[in-house]
C-alpha cells in the first residue's frame, strides 16, 4: 500500500525542522505540493530550501497541483470553505493517484503544525472516505503559536488559566467568554481594533514568523493597535500576502 506522510515544517524558518521531520523527508519518494501561484512563491521557496538542506543527495520527485482559490465573495463562510476543501481534495486525489504507486511514500509539507488550522488531514480523511487506500503518518511541527510566544519570550498560558484559540471572524463578534488569554489566527480585518479602547489588554503580534521580514510588535493594545494595522497593511500590499498570529492578554 502507498504511504502518505503529513510533515509539519514550522512557521517559516527552515531551522525549525525537527529531527523527526528530517527523517521523514528522507523516507519520502514523492513530495506533493499545492502551488499557491506567483504571489506566494516565497512560501514555495521555503519548501525548496528545506528539501535542499535536509532531503539529501538522493533520488526523489516533487510534483505540483494547482491550489484552487476560495470564493471569498460567497455569502456563507462555512459553505464556501467546505466547497474549497472539496476542490482541494480533488486536486490532492489526482496528485496521489497519478504520482504515487503502491509501495511508494509521498509527503505533504505543511506550514506550522498539521493539527492547527490546516486542511490537509481533513482532506486525507475525505479521500479515505472516497475509497482511496493509503497508510497515513503525521509528523508534528512547530506551530505559529509556539513560534509567536518564543519570539516574544513569553509563556502561552498563565497559572491555572485557560487559553482560547480562535479566529479573527469570531473575535470580531465577541471576546471569547471565560478567557483572558486569546490567540487569534486568520484575522483578515484587524479584529483586534475592536478592543483598542480597553486599557487592560496587551497584544503580542507576529507576522511572517521566522522569515527575513518578520514583524514583531507588542505592548498595551490601545498604544500599538494603530501601528500594527498600518504595518500589516503596508506588508500585505508590498508582498501580496500575509500570515500573522497574535495573543491578546487581558489583565
Amino acid at each position: 500500500m502507498r504511504k502518505i506522510i503529513v510533515i509539519g515544517i514550522g512557521a517559516g524558518d527552515p531551522e525549525q525542522m525537527t529531527l523527526q521531520a528530517v527523517a521523514a523527508l528522507n523516507r519520502t519518494d514523492v513530495f506533493l505540493i499545492l502551488d499557491k501561484g506567483e504571489v506566494k512563491q516565497e512560501l514555495a521557496g521555503v519548501r525548496r530550501e528545506i528539501l535542499d538542506r535536509y532531503a539529501g543527495d538522493r533520488a526523489y520527485r516533487v510534483v505540483f497541483g494547482e491550489d484552487p482559490e476560495r470564493d471569498r465573495t460567497a455569502g456563507g463562510y462555512t459553505e464556501a470553505v467546505d466547497d474549497w476543501r472539496r476542490r482541494r481534495a480533488d486536486v490532492c486525489e489526482r496528485l496521489i493517484t497519478d504520482n504515487l504507486p503502491d509501495g511508494a511514500t509521498g509527503a505533504f509539507l505543511v506550514w506550522g503544525d498539521p493539527s492547527l488550522f490546516d486542511s490537509t488531514l481533513a482532506i486525507l480523511a475525505d479521500l479515505a472516505d472516497r475509497g482511496l487506500e493509503f497508510e497515513r503518518e503525521v509528523v508534528p511541527g512547530i506551530s505559529c503559536v509556539a513560534a509567536l510566544t518564543a519570539r516574544h519570550g513569553i509563556a502561552l498560558n498563565r497559572v491555572g488559566a485557560p487559553v482560547q484559540i480562535t479566529t479573527g471572524r469570531r473575535l470580531a463578534e465577541q471576546w471569547p467568554p471565560g478567557a483572558d488569554d486569546v490567540v487569534v489566527m486568520l484575522d483578515a480585518h484587524n479584529a483586534f481594533t475592536r478592543y483598542a479602547d480597553q486599557e487592560n489588554v496587551d497584544i503580542y503580534y507576529g507576522a511572517y514568523l521566522g522569515m527575513p521580514d518578520e514583524i514583531l510588535i507588542s505592548g498595551p493594545l490601545p498604544s500599538v493597535a494603530g501601528r500594527i494595522a498600518a504595518e500589516r497593511a503596508e506588508a500585505r500590499a508590498r508582498k501580496g500576502w500575509i500570515m500573522d498570529t497574535y495573543l491578546l492578554r487581558r489583565h
